[in-house]
């Protein structure tokens, strides 16, 4: 056996089992520290950003949203999934930022990078703050989910005590909040929008464009 911290958990098998539009799942036959062979089940994501876009009143644009997976609406900040193959993330946050925010940004930064969920699926999230905003028309929605969603500008610090109040509970919008606020007091500082994305997913990317 390896001593802590040096197994690399090879991969015996790969079993797919779904592909749908924004996701697939497969089974992997992983050998563990000890030799046993151990089923994970891995839920591939093509990868998303968020954008939490501050005015100059350190207001944050909001959205409250119907979410099917949990029967209701939530506060969270803009976002949407990297579906266009080779785009640059930063040009998917911009164009999410003005379809569902109404918003459009001169100054953009890189706030955070968010795994929400490590033990069963690849997503990753890369947090945009954007700063410099102008109002802009959105385009029309149609019927989908997002027609039906309220935009509000929310001071930060009352968001911040909405997280902590457990009214918005979203991890992205909550990691979010809690980083700008850092930024905004002097405590942290946000990187470069071409800094790297480590966990960036590839895998359901390379399955959708054919490259798998």
């Amino acid at each position: 056996m390896t001593r802590p911290g040096e197994h690399d958990f090879p991969v015996r098998s790969a079993t797919d089992i779904y592909s749908g539009r924004v996701m697939a799942l497969r089974s992997d036959r992983v050998v563990m520290p000890g030799g046993r062979v151990a089923t994970r089940e891995i839920l591939e994501h093509p990868g998303a950003v968020a954008v939490l876009a501050v005015d100059e009143q350190r207001r944050v644009r909001m959205l409250y949203q119907y979410r099917h997976a949990v029967r209701r609406r939530l506060w969270e900040l803009p976002a949407g999934l990297l579906d266009v193959a080779g785009e640059d993330p930063v040009v998917t946050a911009g164009r999410e930022l003005t379809e569902e925010a109404g918003l459009s940004a001169t100054d953009w930064a890189v706030l955070l990078d968010v795994v929400p969920s490590p033990g069963f699926s690849d997503e990753s999230v890369r947090i945009f703050l954007a700063r410099g905003l102008t109002e802009e028309p959105r385009p029309d929605l149609g019927d989908d989910e997002e027609a039906d969603l309220e935009l509000r500008w929310i001071p930060l610090d009352e968001a911040v005590a909405m997280v902590f109040a457990g009214e918005i509970v979203n991890a992205v919008t909550c990691a979010g909040l809690l980083a700008a606020r850092s930024v905004l007091a002097g405590e942290a500082e946000p990187r470069p929008v071409g800094t790297e994305w480590v966990d960036r997913p590839e895998r359901f990317a390379r399955r959708r464009d054919g490259d798998d």
